[in-house]
């Protein structure tokens, strides 16, 4: 099934997604963690949200940031829809060049829209 057709069928349901958010040391441990606020029952949810991870900026190079959405329908177990990685080991092309403009922004904001991998 296309994307498209997985969100509707999880707008149909009684079901809510939400993100999580992972930064990761270059030992792929994990140093902080974010979650987003729950969407329920959105065939495309937007989470225009704000996290602040502290890491210094000789840190920033040695990092990734993995998000992943989740959807839940019910009290059933949370299943990951997609993720996307962004940092020392990101996911793609796109994800580096992301994270390279930010690195080099100073301190703008750098708002980028990434293609979620499947689970």
């Amino acid at each position: 099934p296309s994307s498209k057709q997985i969100w509707r069928n999880l707008a149909q349901n009684n079901s809510y997604t939400f993100g999580k958010l992972a930064l990761l040391n270059s030992m792929g441990q994990e140093i902080s963690r974010c979650k987003t606020s729950i969407r329920r029952s959105q065939p495309n949810p937007v989470f225009k949200e704000t996290f602040v991870f502290q890491v210094a900026l000789f840190q920033l190079s040695d990092v990734t940031l993995m998000v992943s959405i989740y959807n839940r329908r019910n009290m059933k177990r949370k299943e990951m829809i997609g993720w996307v990685a962004l940092g020392q080991n990101s996911s793609g092309e796109e994800e580096l060049l992301h994270w390279q403009d930010m690195k080099e922004s100073g301190n703008q904001q750098v708002c980028r829209w990434h293609t979620l991998l499947e689970a």
